[in-house]
């Protein structure tokens, strides 16, 4: 007996069905009281809505639909809300939410502006994010209007941040208050946007020195088969990944960043939950960070800008049940936690020493439209070549200084510089003897 035929493709025009008053698209609503499959480019009723990447005109380059509502129109892998999404299936699933609920965003626009910017229509510079993610009801109004479900997936506000560093500042007369960016009671005032990963495939492939093809495999592979459409669906070339996002931080006026000739200050930092909220002493994480808060402050001060991008890269990216497990091995192992023996226990336990990469790293500069950085917070090589390596010009670069050091991340701090980490002449005299001797705290394990 013959195999039957395969499901004929919905035949294609030109363009999509449209209206014919304002030329977009009619939207297809899924019933949502059955699973419907469109995981292969072939099959009956597909037809994503096109996108551009790159092209300067949000409309031309097309509205990024990742919602359950047009599983048809549907043009990106995964879901909103990186990780979170498995909890709005919890939320469903517990009748909590109804899948098909539409969100009011009437009054999320954003608090203050941000682009557009040349370096948008670059997809060498900004292929991370989605650079029309935060003007969702102005830039694609007409097709919310129309019934689409289309989500941002950047917003952009404004805060106070109260940090207890700071105010031990303003006490110490190390920093004073204006009013203005710094008040009196130490708390500062900040403008920030929270940002969640959206690929553009093609361009991500690139940046990895591997083929497209090649890297939709070893995502797909990697997470045990999670998301099929990333090999069944080549004709997407987006993907919202199941990874935190980033925040940005920004003192001072954020139309000032472009400005070469205005003073930029900025460090980007790689989440650390145990130092960066809990205090643990084993790393230099939140004293480099608020060292860098602090320094953004007084750039803002001076009429300048500071910014701090604070990306969820918990351990390395490698999560922080491997990063504890690197602990353990540190601290057991034969001399005790060596700095000479720092970087090969991550390799240890993880097979690598480090998954941040730094390839995606320098997108959320471009999307705030950088090109020159006067201050980086920074003594990662990393991170300084990969953001020099995208045009973006960086005049000085600011080590932690030496009294910031905890004591257990003496270790740290030792086997960094003594590997390349830009240290300038504050940590002199690293040689192969202080690096043998450099060791941390002991537990009773």
């Amino acid at each position: 007996m013959s195999a039957p035929p395969p499901l004929s493709k919905k035949p294609r025009t030109s363009t999509p069905a449209k209206n014919d008053d304002d030329g977009i698209p009619v939207p297809e609503m899924t019933t949502l009281d059955y699973v419907n499959l469109t995981s292969h480019t072939d099959a009956f009723g597909v037809d994503p809505i096109p996108v551009s990447w790159g092209h300067p005109d949000p409309l031309v380059r097309g509205p990024i639909i990742c919602t359950v509502r047009h599983s048809s129109q549907r043009n990106a892998i995964g879901a909103h809300s990186g990780s979170y999404c498995i909890y709005t299936g919890l939320a469903v699933a517990a009748g909590k939410l109804n899948p098909a609920y539409v969100p009011n965003l009437k009054l999320t626009r954003p608090v203050f502006q941000i682009g557009p910017h040349k370096s948008w229509s670059d997809p060498k510079k900004v292929a991370s994010i989605d650079p029309f993610g935060h003007l969702t009801t102005d830039a694609y109004g007409a097709y919310l209007n129309k019934g689409f479900d289309i989500r941002p997936t950047i917003a952009v506000t404004k805060a106070h941040i109260d940090l207890p560093e700071t105010r031990e500042a303003v006490a110490a007369g190390r920093m004073i208050p204006d009013g203005k960016i710094l008040m009196p009671n130490g708390q500062s005032i900040v403008s920030k946007a929270a940002i969640e990963p959206v690929w553009y495939l093609p361009e991500i492939a690139r940046r990895f020195g591997c083929t497209e093809t090649m890297l939709r495999q070893s995502i797909f592979r990697m997470t045990n088969g999670m998301y099929p459409e990333l090999i069944t669906r080549p004709d997407i070339k987006i993907f919202l990944p199941p990874i935190g996002g980033l925040t940005i931080y920004i003192w001072g006026d954020p139309d000032t960043i472009p400005d070469e000739d205005i003073e930029l200050t900025c460090r980007v930092h790689d989440e650390c939950n145990g130092s960066d909220v809990f205090g643990s002493d084993i790393c230099t994480c939140r004293p480099y960070l608020t060292h860098a808060i602090e320094e953004c402050i007084k750039t803002a001060q001076r009429g300048g800008c500071g910014i701090v991008i604070y990306f969820r890269k918990e351990g390395r990216s490698l999560g922080e049940v491997t990063k504890y497990l690197v602990y353990n091995t540190r601290k057991r192992q034969e001399g005790g936690d060596s700095a000479e023996n720092y970087f090969n226990c991550t390799e240890q336990v993880a097979g690598v020493q480090d998954t941040r990469f730094q390839a995606l790293m320098p997108d959320p500069l471009h999307f705030l439209g950088v090109t020159k950085i006067h201050n980086f917070i920074s003594m990662s090589d990393m991170k300084y070549n990969a953001i020099v390596s995208t045009g973006i010009e960086i005049v000085n670069r600011v080590e932690i200084p030496k009294e910031l050091v905890p004591a257990d991340a003496q270790v740290e701090i030792t086997a960094k510089v003594f590997h390349g980490y830009n240290a300038g002449k504050a940590y002199e005299g690293i040689d192969e003897n202080e690096l043998k001797k450099t060791v941390g705290r002991e537990y009773a394990y």
